[in-house]
């Protein structure tokens, strides 16, 4: 049989998105209302080309500005409104952040410095941002951690391929690129304060049951699912669906000294970048003690990205000696500020596009009753007990690879802790799994902001990211769901 051509393929993927997308509007499976059907068919047909790759991802992403206004579901101005979500800017100000690192080599510093301490073999460096990331990402945003993490292990990648050596490096890539990703997800569910949906579940439930969630409670609960997640992560990219069979040898550790000592000390522009990243992230950290020891002003994360970024801009980088940058040296030796708007074109325009595209859907999916709709399903199907705890967290972890996070447990907050109560369940079991699952999406790059930004670093194919995210996905359904059932009413007394 011939294989058919990318062009061929292409035409197949758009008709086939638009053939499912015509059957699910025309027969209504669900039988829900004229709207619904609609954004459902519309769901599909972007679900399809996005899986497909039918088009670029970005592309795709642009569809509900087009056919939301078209099909009277929306006008463009409320559509528009989620491409300029405060997340998007979170995204934007992290991404110049790495750019700035990126511009001044601070990432190969840092990422020979750890290559350093983790020795040159693959898996024990992949083990070492797995724990470095999840720790990280416990106490701050894992947006956040991953915009951290992400040039220093491009930085990795490019240090070890330089190295030689035996081993499968494509493996490698991939894995560690998913490992970033992952553990800033793992990582997050560990503490409240770890990831939004967190932060969101907790202030619904003591707002509408005004009962506390104590801190500790929660993290004794899940910092141990957490860990164990990451420890599979660990071994299933490693041992099971990318082994990389990179080994620690002597002339890549050799190669990796004399590379960091060439750096030598840091430069001018290097310390200011690596101020304003310190800055920046201490100011993650600590936002919260800041906003409740003063009321002049209040941080949030989004807002933090951007003074971040918007510093780069205004600091001069204090280097005379020319770059490869696009900064132009004058007469004065004058190199300009650690970032110029001509870098900005290295950036992931498209990621932008993409998670604006997944809120904007998001947003119909509830407007139109469609996850009301899943709720009432549930209800009436589900019955109660471990077989309606395990359903929730199954349909959590799934309808999250295409919708916020934050915003998915906002939407079902209400849904599973009235259904829990309505069935005479503990709503905490329903409604901390639900929230716990909302971050583990692994499948898709919209399914978390982490995942997003790693697979803008192009070693990632869609295929893949879905190959190894249903692994950690049934991993995750089973953990979380084990842990609710068993210890939540055991840790959490309400």
């Amino acid at each position: 049989m011939q294989k058919l051509s990318k062009q061929q393929y292409k035409y197949l993927s758009l008709f086939a998105g638009i053939a499912i997308a015509l059957f699910f509007y025309f027969v209504n499976p669900f039988s829900v209302g004229e709207n619904a059907c609609i954004v459902l068919s519309i769901a599909v047909l972007m679900i399809t080309w996005w899986v497909t790759e039918a088009m670029p991802m970005p592309v795709v992403a642009l569809l509900p500005l087009i056919l939301f206004p078209i099909l009277h579901i929306s006008d463009i101005k409320s559509v528009s409104a989620n491409y300029t979500d405060p997340v998007i800017f979170l995204f934007m100000g992290g991404f110049m952040l790495g750019l700035a690192i990126e511009k001044w080599n601070l990432h190969r510093r840092i990422a020979l410095g750890i290559v350093k301490i983790t020795g040159t073999s693959g898996n024990r460096i992949i083990l070492g941002f797995i724990l470095a990331t999840g720790f990280i990402s416990m106490w701050i945003s894992n947006t956040a951690t991953t915009m951290m993490m992400f040039p220093i292990a491009l930085s990795v990648i490019h240090v070890i391929k330089e190295g030689g050596g035996a081993g499968n490096r494509r493996h490698f890539n991939l894995s560690l690129m998913l490992s970033i990703a992952y553990a800033s997800n793992f990582g997050g569910i560990g503490t409240i304060i770890g990831t939004p949906p967190n932060v969101a579940f907790v202030g619904y439930y003591e707002k509408s049951y005004k009962t506390n969630i104590e801190f500790v409670d929660w993290m004794l609960l899940c910092m141990p699912i957490a860990l164990l997640l990451m420890i599979t992560l660990y071994f299933v990219l490693t041992r099971v669906l990318f082994p990389n069979h990179i080994r620690s040898n002597d002339a890549a550790k050799k190669f990796i000294f004399e590379e960091y000592n060439s750096l030598g000390p840091l430069s001018v522009a290097e310390k200011r970048v690596l101020i304003v990243f310190s800055a920046t992230a201490l100011l993650w950290i600590f936002k919260d003690l800041l906003n409740q020891s003063q009321d002049l002003v209040k941080l949030d994360d989004n807002i933090i990205a951007l003074i971040g970024a918007i510093s780069l801009f205004i600091f001069p980088s204090g280097n005379i000696k020319h770059t490869e940058s696009l900064n132009e040296t004058d007469e004065h030796g004058f190199q300009g500020s650690l970032l110029e708007w001509g870098d900005t074109k290295k950036m992931a325009w498209g990621i932008l596009l993409l998670f604006g595209g997944g809120l904007a859907l998001a947003s119909s999916l509830e407007k139109t009753g469609l996850i009301k709709n899943l709720g009432d399903w549930l209800s009436q199907y589900a019955g109660g007990g471990f077989t309606l705890l395990l359903m929730v967290t199954i349909i959590s972890i799934f309808i999250s690879e295409v919708m916020s996070n934050i915003a998915q447990v906002i939407v079902f907050s209400p849904v599973v802790c009235s259904l829990a109560d309505s069935v005479g369940m503990n709503p905490l079991v329903l409604g901390i799994a639900m929230t716990l699952a909302a971050s583990c999406a692994s499948m898709m790059p919209m399914g978390t902001p982490p995942n997003a930004i790693v697979f803008a670093s192009g070693h990632i194919k869609i295929k893949e990211m879905m190959k190894a995210g249903f692994v950690i996905n049934l991993v995750a359904i089973v953990l979380i769901t084990l842990f609710c059932w068993f210890l939540l009413p055991l840790l959490i007394k309400v």
